[in-house]
């Protein structure tokens, strides 16, 4: 096992900048994970691990945990500290971090009977990691994210998603409405919206289905609502207005399954 000693070392700035550059993301193919939890279920979800830096007082908390892991990484690196938190976008490391290749979750869409969720111009990291996590415990078979949609591969998505990244299919397109007329051929499209649109509790969501959820403060495109098959709403009670764009989604994908 090689050592890194100091937050210096090339290695370190190159996942930091891998950390907060979305274009050196996608330049360089990988990607950050950080954390006991999501670095071990990249192993176990059979993503490939490129790097792992583990500091030693992880390495013995959680040799046991750690093992896929380890076992799995091209390169692994017993790391000081500092060079650590050097390289942690978390305020309180965890002690494990790994560089991992970027994934190919291909979304088949000429399966039937399947369930997506597309997301336009969603744009807090914090939500769209709920919302892979959500789809993931629902067994929702693909998100679609249009590619102003915040990076998926962000550490607060990957983060927040607690290793879903890894196992839910996902595209990411360039053209919402396009995408959903093209989808229509196949199965049918809603678009969630806040009102003028019948209950979710109502539509019927057999078949070949995708729902639509815009961005958080806007909500979805006139041209893409316009593209949808059908409109639908969750219904509130009270003054409340509208949800965050997670909750929403996680109520329309619960609706979609049940």
């Amino acid at each position: 096992m090689k050592e890194i000693l100091s937050k210096d070392n090339k290695l370190i700035k190159y996942i930091s900048k891998l950390q907060t550059s979305a274009k050196f993301r996608r330049e360089e193919g990988c990607f950050i994970a950080e954390g006991l939890r999501v670095c071990v279920e990249a192993a176990l979800s059979n993503a490939k691990v490129l790097s792992v830096l583990v500091t030693d007082n992880a390495l013995q908390r959680h040799s046991e945990e750690l093992k896929p892991l380890l076992d799995c990484a091209e390169e692994v690196y017993l790391t000081s500290e500092k060079a650590m938190s050097a390289a942690c976008d978390t305020k309180s490391p965890q002690g494990v971090i790994c560089v991992i290749k970027t994934l190919d979750n291909i979304i088949d869409l000429d399966t039937i009977n399947n369930k997506y969720i597309l997301l336009e111009n969603v744009q807090d990291p914090s939500n769209l990691g709920t919302i892979l996590r959500t789809a993931d415990a629902l067994g929702i078979n693909g998100v679609i994210m249009t590619s102003d949609c915040c990076d998926v591969y962000s550490p607060k998505v990957c983060r927040g998603a607690m290793g879903a990244l890894y196992r839910v299919p996902f595209m990411i397109i360039d053209n919402a409405p396009s995408f959903i007329k093209e989808f229509n051929l196949k199965g049918k499209s809603f678009a969630a919206v806040v009102k003028d649109a019948y209950s979710v509790t109502d539509a019927d969501f057999s078949s070949n289905v995708l729902v639509a959820v815009g961005n958080e403060g806007n909500g979805l495109t006139k041209e893409t609502i316009e593209a949808c098959t059908s409109k639908i709403t969750i219904k509130m009670c009270n003054n409340a207005e509208s949800l965050n764009a997670s909750i929403a989604a996680s109520i329309l994908m619960w609706e979609m399954i049940k």
